[in-house]
């Protein structure tokens, strides 16, 4: 049903949803993993939109190698005191809760003593640093939690469980919400089309071939994550997914700019503002880095899949 109305919605060229981390990361992962309390306090705000949500996962020391967190939250009565940093937050600056992983067991290491806490953003002790970006943007933002707090009850699986809710999460970030991404994909793949054809950029043997390509391994991505569906819980598949989107959607942005050829070059004069293929190529270039670089995707598929050894 869910990758039948972001088609829907697609072709009526609608306009970007806002609660994509609420929409299809915490809210599957609290159906999954959530207690019924958690469920019914938190899922209809997410449905409608009331609440906007972000993700702390990364740090300064622990991005792609996530069980490096630092960050702690302590226990104090009926609340979670918690304090880090964390860093590449996307839409942070608009969300009103987090949903963070943190060292709750401070005498465990990597994996372990990690939990995964619901936190509310508009609080003293949450400090938000917008972060400018290559395409002029600021999405992402540094965090810093300094004595923030949330209810003891904000805790997703067990505590010290929180690398297991974690990777949940990922997963479904990594496969099946890609779904609906990829819809949105399939609208600049066919941007770059009309543009192709409109400047007679099809002419060209070689850029046919790329837009063509480009097609043919939409479908495939496509039809990978269709596949997930079947899965009741994703698994390393996801990581498989996530190295198909990534990889391409960065060769659609560098082909977006060989079809506009030296125009791609220019900005307009009055605003100095980016269209929407120059920010396609901009943005895309973080698309193997975020949700887990591709290394990282390697190193999971070589031991979970193929059963070699960590490097």
């Amino acid at each position: 049903q869910q990758v039948i109305f972001a088609e829907e919605y697609a072709a009526a060229g609608a306009p970007h949803r806002i609660n994509h981390f609420g929409e299809n990361l915490l809210g599957p992962t609290l159906i999954e993993c959530g207690t019924e309390e958690q469920k019914q306090r938190f899922l209809p705000a997410i449905k409608v939109g009331d609440e906007l949500w972000c993700q702390g996962y990364s740090e300064p020391g622990a991005g792609s190698d996530l069980a490096g967190v630092k960050t702690k939250a302590v226990r104090d009565g009926d609340e979670w005191v918690i304090t880090g940093q964390k860093v590449w937050t996307s839409l942070a600056h608009l969300a009103d809760w987090c949903f963070v992983v943190a060292r709750t067991d401070p005498d465990a290491t990597r994996h372990a003593g990690l939990s995964y806490l619901l936190v509310p953003m508009h609080q003293d002790g949450v400090d938000i640093r917008p972060i400018v970006q290559i395409t002029g943007g600021s999405e992402f933002n540094e965090v810093f939690f300094d004595g923030a707090r949330t209810a003891a009850d904000n805790v997703v699986g067990e505590v010290g469980d929180g690398w297991r809710v974690a990777m949940a999460t990922l997963g479904f970030e990594r496969g099946v919400a890609t779904l609906a991404q990829q819809i949105g994909f399939a609208r600049e793949l066919d941007g770059v089309i009309e543009l192709a054809r409109s400047t007679g950029a099809t002419e060209d043997p070689m850029l046919a071939d790329r837009l063509t390509q480009a097609w043919v391994e939409l479908k495939v991505m496509r039809y990978t994550a269709l596949r997930m569906l079947s899965n009741d819980k994703p698994g390393v598949e996801a990581s498989v997914s996530k190295l198909l989107w990534a990889p391409w959607h960065q060769r659609l942005g560098e082909l977006a700019m060989a079809v506009r050829g030296e125009a791609s070059l220019d900005v307009d004069a009055a605003t100095g503002e980016l269209d929407d293929l120059q920010r396609l190529f901009l943005f895309s270039r973080a698309d193997t880095i975020y949700g887990g670089s591709n290394e990282i995707q390697r190193d999971i598929i070589a031991r979970r899949m193929l059963g070699l050894p960590r490097a």
